[in-house]
């Protein structure tokens, strides 16, 4: 069940009436029994494993708060709920990529190897509840939150089904309050989801779903395709991520909204950023900080030695990189990552000085052109996160600029675009939607549209989201639903 699916639609509005027809006091039961169900309509033995992993840190938080003051004993409980819950995300998804390496190593040293063949199925959100999980654990170990005591409060934490699949990726300070709080029926969180809910949709079935089939065609089979094609599949698969990840947080916040709840807003225009770290501060942000938090501060952060800082960097994007994917291409995507925030740290320092001595800092072109390097190294990194092997993400890099010279010439240009799985109508018609997409984001600036549309006139917010849901009626691609692409991490 997915968001974007006609059964979605009739589970949610069964939920949300149950939720506010029931007493208070059975509120909390509807959304845990209801996220349970949501997640079984995929796969009913795989919610043994989100119970198991829910049972292992609720278990280790009560015993390193109540039953062990000896700091070894506390320590020992501490890193066994860390090794059970890593050991089960790497069993069910890094295996496969252990035995790839240890064919390339023994290959190398001219050794044979016969690779074992792991047929696993990758457990639906397994990457994002286990993470949530475990930066609870973390944070009771720590002392920065208290243990929850009621198993079925804590449960619900870990399964809340909006942000289960995909994230946002919760603390249990800013959630765990609110599932416990009471929430009465007010049309201001109803409208408000909705209206997330729409905008979401718009991203996913109206941009997303309708420039993948491009993607999908020449990232399929890119040695088929000159260096324009290329071009044009590696700045739609910017937009077919951004639009998928981005519609699937609005969604997953606006589903959550209509029962009172907020969750983490996941992205904030990223493509606007300025600067490679400005964009991670801006680009799946729940994740971001998770890493920040719990990874790159542990090993020092920034207030170390210059050596030591260039590791923590490195170290922190390489495991962003593995936790993506159990490929190498996701983790050169996490090391290219590292080195561009390495060199930006090194020169946009200087660079912002002159500028600034000039008294050019703030003009619209210096940081227009700051923005477009930005999203042209954002683009080139999201080659390797596309490509299907590491080869092709070469093939891809080195061939990107191989037809510029015809680039100029438009009866080659409008063949070349009309070769790429769309039409160069429905082509068209996203190019149009992305570049309504990009005013939308120019216009929310650093809060989001809904907040910004709230001041303006009622004639002007109801034409927006008349367009938006005329849109999605007139363009959008269902198929009974189509998954999303962080589903597979």
């Amino acid at each position: 069940m997915i968001f974007n699916s006609f059964d979605f639609l009739i589970f949610m509005t069964a939920i949300v009436a149950a939720f506010y027809v029931s007493p208070v006091k059975l509120r909390m039961y509807i959304l845990l029994v209801g996220s349970y169900i949501f997640y079984m309509w995929w796969s009913v033995p795989f919610v043994l494993l989100l119970v198991f992993v829910t049972v292992v840190n609720y278990g280790a938080a009560i015993l390193v708060t109540d039953y062990y003051s000896d700091e070894r004993r506390r320590l020992a409980v501490f890193t066994a709920a860390l090794v059970i819950s890593f050991g089960i995300l790497f069993v069910f998804k890094y295996l496969p990529l252990l035995d790839e390496t240890l064919t390339y190593m023994f290959a190398a040293v001219g050794v044979a190897y016969t690779p074992r063949e792991f047929d696993l199925i990758l457990p639906l959100g397994i990457s994002f509840y286990t993470f949530q999980a475990v930066g609870y654990t973390i944070d009771v170990y720590r002392g920065r939150t208290q243990a929850e005591r009621s198993f079925v409060r804590f449960s619900l934490f870990i399964t809340f089904f909006p942000p289960l699949i995909a994230g946002p990726i919760e603390r249990a300070s800013g959630l765990m309050p609110q599932l416990v709080r009471a929430q009465r029926l007010d049309m201001d969180n109803i409208m408000t989801g909705l209206k997330f809910i729409l905008f979401g949709l718009f991203k996913k079935v109206v941009i997303a779903d309708r420039i993948a089939i491009a993607v999908n065609t020449v990232y399929g089979a890119p040695e088929n395709f000159a260096g324009l094609a290329l071009v044009a599949a590696t700045i739609l698969f910017a937009f077919q991520i951004y639009c998928d990840f981005s519609g699937y947080s609005d969604m997953a916040v606006g589903c959550a909204k209509l029962f009172g709840i907020d969750l983490t807003l996941n992205f904030r225009q990223p493509y606007l950023s300025r600067g490679v770290g400005e964009f991670w501060r801006r680009w799946h942000i729940s994740l971001s900080s998770w890493f920040k938090d719990y990874v790159y501060f542990p090993l020092g952060g920034s207030k170390v030695g210059p050596v030591r800082y260039a590791r923590n960097i490195m170290v922190t994007f390489l495991i962003s990189g593995i936790w993506h994917g159990a490929s190498w291409t996701f983790i050169a995507w996490g090391a290219l990552h590292g080195i561009y925030l390495l060199v930006e740290t090194v020169v946009m320092k200087p660079v912002d000085g002159l500028l600034k001595f000039m008294s050019i800092d703030n003009l619209f072109v210096v940081n227009a052109a700051k923005t477009a390097i930005t999203f042209g190294l954002v683009c080139f990194g999201w080659i390797l996160f596309r490509a299907e092997t590491l080869d092709d993400g070469i093939f891809i890099m080195t061939n990107l600029f191989y037809d510029i010279d015809r680039w100029g010439e438009i009866p080659y240009v409008f063949r070349t675009l009309s070769d790429i799985g769309l039409g160069m109508a429905q082509l068209l018609a996203s190019i149009v939607c992305i570049i309504l997409l990009i005013i939308t984001d120019i216009a929310a600036g650093t809060g989001n549209i809904h907040e910004k549309l709230m001041d303006k006139p009622a004639d002007l917010r109801f034409a927006f989201y008349l367009l938006i849901g005329l849109l999605i009626i007139a363009l959008g691609v269902f198929h009974d639903g189509t998954d999303f692409i962080y589903f597979q991490f």
